[in-house]
């Protein structure tokens, strides 16, 4: 799960958002956010199951390293 604000970035550029954009829609702050594409924080299960329901995308996807986006 390293990679998994790499990955947030990457899904949140496909869609045309910002972070504060990003941060309404899954109702956390904009900080947050940042701070998960930085590598700074990680995100908790929650948040997961959200970022993966807005971007329609499974966890497994979202959070094995070993995977890529495309």
């Amino acid at each position: 799960m390293e990679r998994i604000g790499e990955k947030l970035k990457a899904l949140r550029a496909q869609h045309g958002l910002t972070t504060r954009q990003l941060a309404v829609e899954l109702e956390v702050s904009q900080a947050q956010i940042s701070r998960i594409e930085n590598g700074l924080r990680q995100p908790d299960g929650d948040l997961l199951i959200r970022i993966s329901d807005f971007f329609h995308i499974s966890l497994d996807r979202l959070m094995r390293d070993d995977l890529d986006l495309t």
